[in-house]
């Protein structure tokens, strides 16, 4: 029996008759291939419903202008903040970031087929998370597993992916336990983020009521995770790692921690799947004085720059990257047109940066300075209600 997010009255859920750890393109030479024999990507957002939203949106991105434009409603569900591509481009999931599925207190996964005409999205399935509130998720580099985190639940989870794209109910299902300093916000373990290393073997989830990003063995052929040894990398108390992203080298990685507004760098051992703290910097301006969470950080496709998003400062920090080292030095902030920005993205070109301003309902585009990493408005604001999350990827030929 499968359970749509569609909305019927607040929180109902009825019968029904949207990058080294998601395909992210920017990650993938031959997505950036496919960018430019198009010319044009297809962006999908995902949201948080309720009054103006009504599931996942999509638009059109010029590759040539930046101009973003023909907003459409691809697919309606309940609450679907993050979305993920599968990497034949024919499949999109979504988490439904819920407390409540089925009559259980878990969140819920969408499978959707992606029309190759239009893109508009056609619900397959739906499974339990294994948690409540998923926030997260990933389609593993073979496109036979997706890959969530629960951040109430505190949890991560592996669904099967069918040939025809439908999820199987969970083959793995990780709780994670105990706690860390700061009492309001890490009393407990609340799974943030998953990703998965580029050799697809090691999966890592960034816990923000542990302090720590938790490392895990996965097997894309069984469906499953396995504790890794060492079990997981520990970053500075009371930080809350929140989003985490690999460096095009390989070699090294990023986690932002929200409650500090930090973001700190790591070397890694990809035979052990081992990640080691080397540094950790400031995500804001020494002068700033208010209340700022960071939310997401993007490592653009050359390795030269990493972004992160700040909501309370309402900029996008940005850094150059030392490609011995691996670690950062503060370049600048864009705060242009930006309101509580909480994911952003960079097509596959490394041209463009967009931005999803949660609570100014819009979307940015950004131009990137191939020299400096500086961002520049090109487009927008676009309007979409409440979004969340952005991905994109070539239409189909």
């Amino acid at each position: 029996m499968a359970y749509s997010f569609l909305p019927s009255g607040r929180w109902a859920f009825i019968l029904l008759p949207l990058l080294t750890a998601t395909f992210s393109m920017a990650a993938h030479p031959a997505a950036a291939d496919e960018a430019a024999k198009t010319n044009k990507l297809w962006v999908y957002v995902g949201t948080y419903t309720g009054k103006k939203s009504q599931g996942i949106y999509r638009f059109n991105l010029d590759l040539g202008t930046g101009q973003l434009t023909g907003r459409a409603l691809a697919g309606k569900a309940v609450n679907p903040s993050f979305v993920a591509i599968h990497p034949n481009r024919k499949f999109l999931y979504a988490v439904g970031e819920v407390d409540d599925f089925a009559g259980k207190k878990t969140g819920g996964i969408s499978a959707f087929a992606i029309d190759p005409k239009t893109g508009d999205l056609k619900l397959l399935n739906q499974q339990s998370s294994g948690g409540a509130g998923p926030c997260h998720l990933v389609v593993d580099k073979s496109g036979k597993n997706v890959l969530a985190a629960n951040y109430s639940g505190g949890s991560v989870c592996v669904l099967p992916v069918s040939e025809d794209g439908t999820l199987g109910e969970a083959t793995a299902v990780v709780q994670h336990r105990g706690s860390s300093v700061n009492k309001d916000r890490q009393a407990g373990p609340h799974a943030h983020s998953i990703n998965l290393d580029a050799a697809n073997r090691f999966a890592f989830a960034a816990d923000l009521g542990l302090d720590k990003v938790m490392i895990y063995r996965f097997d894309p052929d069984k469906h499953t995770l396995d504790a890794n040894d060492p079990a997981a990398a520990d970053i500075a108390p009371g930080s809350g790692p929140r989003h985490f992203a690999f460096h095009p080298d390989g070699r090294h990685a990023y986690v932002i921690n929200e409650i500090l507004s930090t973001v700190t760098a790591m070397d890694y051992d990809a035979e052990r799947g081992a990640l080691k703290p080397v540094q950790t910097v400031s995500a804001l301006p020494e002068d700033f004085k208010g209340k700022s969470w960071t939310a997401e950080v993007v490592v653009h496709p050359s390795g030269k720059f990493v972004y992160d998003s700040n909501r309370g400062h309402d900029s996008i920090a940005i850094f150059s990257v030392d490609v011995r080292t691996g670690t950062l030095r503060p370049v600048g902030y864009q705060a242009s047109r930006i309101k509580t920005p909480r994911n952003f993205t960079i097509d596959p070109t490394g041209a463009y940066l967009l931005v999803a301003n949660q609570d100014s309902d819009s979307i940015v585009v950004f131009r990137v300075d191939p020299q400096s990493g500086e961002l520049a408005p090109v487009s927008g604001p676009v309007e979409v209600p409440m979004p969340v999350c952005i991905r994109m990827m070539a239409p189909p030929e």
